[in-house]
């Protein structure tokens, strides 16, 4: 779930492994660029974070943001827990 604080939106992502996570953030990255608009993210073995805002528009949030974050929600897949 994507939380909004401090002008940005900011959600933390954890996958099984590293190879799972750097493919989720190879596949982030793509959609990002496809949109010309850029995560800060930091990523730790499995886990993965991210924080949107536009910089353009004075280190706000923005529509830009919703959109690429819904578009990361469609690229994640939760680890199996099973």
């Amino acid at each position: 779930m994507w939380k909004e604080q401090k002008n940005k939106l900011y959600r933390k992502f954890q996958f099984e492994d590293f190879s799972s996570a750097f493919a989720f953030m190879t596949r982030v990255g793509m959609a990002a660029e496809k949109m010309n608009h850029h995560p800060t993210w930091k990523n730790v073995y499995n886990v993965v974070e991210i924080w949107l805002n536009t910089h353009d528009a004075g280190d706000m949030v923005t529509k830009k943001d919703h959109l690429l974050a819904k578009k990361i929600d469609a690229i994640f897949e939760p680890p199996n827990t099973n």
